[in-house]
C-alpha cells in the first residue's frame, strides 16, 4: 500500500513536465509586445513608432503597445529597454541622437549602446537640410562660404538642441569646409525652423520634413541637403556632394533594437516581419509624410552602421567640444 502513491506522483510530475515543455515551445510572439518610444507623444519619432506598431501588429497577430518614456534626451526610455528581459517582448524605437551621439556629449550614460542592445533593423533615414532666411545673400554652399569669409562671426544656425543630430551635422559641415557660423540650440526642431523663417537666425539645420514647406513657399532658401542624392520633397535643392563637398553625408535615422542576449531566433523573426511591413504601401506613405526613407537592413548591417556612426560623431563632438550635460 505504501507504494501505491508512487505512480500517481510520477504521473503528476509527467503532466507538469509536459505543461512546462508546452509553455517553452509556444511560438513567438504569444502575448503583446511593448515598443518603448523614449520621446514624447506627437512628434515624428513617436508617429513613426505608432505607424510601425499598427502595421506590425497586423502582421504578427499580437498587439504592439507603444509606451512613451520621455526624458533626458531619450536616455530614460532607452535605459528601461536595456534593463528589460531579453525575451522579445520589450523593444526600443531607437533614434540615432540617443544611441550614437549621446555617448560622447554626455559625461555618463545609464546604458552602453553596443553592449546592452541587439540591433534588429534600421527602419529608415531622415534627410537633413541646411536652409537660410531669404535675406541672406547666399543661395548655395559656395556663396555661403564666400559670405562667411567676408563676414567673420556674423553667421549663426539653429538646431533642435545641443547635441542633436542637426547640431553635430552643422559642426561636421563647419569642420569640413571652414564655414564660420555660431550654433544656437533650441528646445525643438520646430522652434529652430520657425525662428529662421522669422529672421531671428540666418540659417537652420533641420530635418527636411520640418523645412520643406517653408522652402517650397520661399520663406526659406535650401542651401543643401546632406544626403547622397536629392530628396524627393525638395528636388530643386542640391546635395552638398553635388556642390563639391566629397562624400559628405549626415542623416538622422530611426530603428528597432532589443535588449542584449535576446535569442537570435526572435531577432530574425522580428527582422523578417518588420522588413515585410516596410514594403507595404500604407506604411511607406506614412513614413513619406514624416520624411523617413524606409531602409530595413539586416541586424549585422545595422550594428555595423551604429559602430561607424559612433566613431564618426565621436571625432566631431570632441573636436567641437560639444557638451550636452
Amino acid at each position: 500500500m505504501a507504494r501505491e502513491w508512487i505512480p500517481n506522483v510520477l504521473a503528476i510530475f509527467a503532466v507538469a513536465a509536459l505543461a512546462a515543455g508546452s509553455a517553452v515551445a509556444q511560438p513567438y510572439p504569444s502575448k503583446p509586445i511593448r515598443l518603448i518610444v523614449p520621446f514624447g507623444t506627437g512628434g515624428a519619432t513617436d508617429n513613426s513608432g505608432r505607424s510601425l506598431a499598427d502595421r506590425l501588429a497586423a502582421k504578427i497577430g499580437q498587439r504592439i503597445v507603444v509606451e512613451n518614456r520621455a526624458g533626458a534626451g531619450g536616455n530614460i526610455g532607452t535605459e528601461l529597454v536595456a534593463q528589460s528581459a531579453p525575451d522579445g517582448y520589450t523593444l526600443l524605437l531607437a533614434l540615432d541622437a540617443t544611441m550614437v551621439v549621446n555617448p560622447f556629449t554626455l559625461s555618463s550614460l545609464p546604458f552602453d549602446t553596443v553592449k546592452d542592445f541587439a540591433p534588429v533593423t534600421k527602419l529608415g533615414d531622415v534627410a537633413l537640410v541646411l536652409a537660410a532666411h531669404p535675406s541672406l545673400p547666399a543661395k548655395s554652399l559656395v556663396e555661403l562660404l564666400a559670405y562667411s569669409k567676408a563676414n567673420p562671426g556674423k553667421l549663426s544656425y539653429s538646431s533642435g538642441g545641443n547635441g542633436s543630430t542637426t547640431h553635430v551635422a552643422g559642426e561636421l559641415l563647419k569642420q569640413r569646409t571652414g564655414l564660420d557660423m555660431q550654433h544656437i540650440a533650441y528646445k525643438s526642431g520646430g522652434l529652430a525652423v520657425l525662428d529662421a523663417v522669422g529672421g531671428q537666425v540666418q540659417l537652420t539645420y533641420s530635418a527636411a520634413a520640418g523645412s520643406n514647406a517653408h522652402i517650397r513657399a520661399g520663406r526659406l532658401v535650401g542651401i543643401g541637403v546632406s544626403t547622397t542624392r536629392r530628396v524627393g520633397s525638395l528636388p530643386d535643392v542640391p546635395t552638398f556632394i553635388e556642390q563639391g563637398l566629397k562624400d559628405f553625408e549626415a542623416v538622422s535615422w530611426v530603428g528597432v533594437m532589443a535588449p542584449a542576449k535576446t535569442p537570435q531566433a526572435i531577432i530574425d523573426r522580428l527582422h523578417k516581419d518588420i522588413v515585410a511591413v516596410l514594403q507595404e504601401p500604407q506604411l511607406r506613405e506614412r513614413f513619406a509624410v514624416l520624411g523617413i526613407e524606409p531602409v530595413g537592413n539586416t541586424p549585422d548591417e545595422f550594428a555595423a552602421q551604429i559602430k561607424a556612426d559612433m566613431a564618426r560623431w565621436q571625432r566631431v563632438v570632441e573636436r567641437a567640444k560639444i557638451k550636452a550635460d
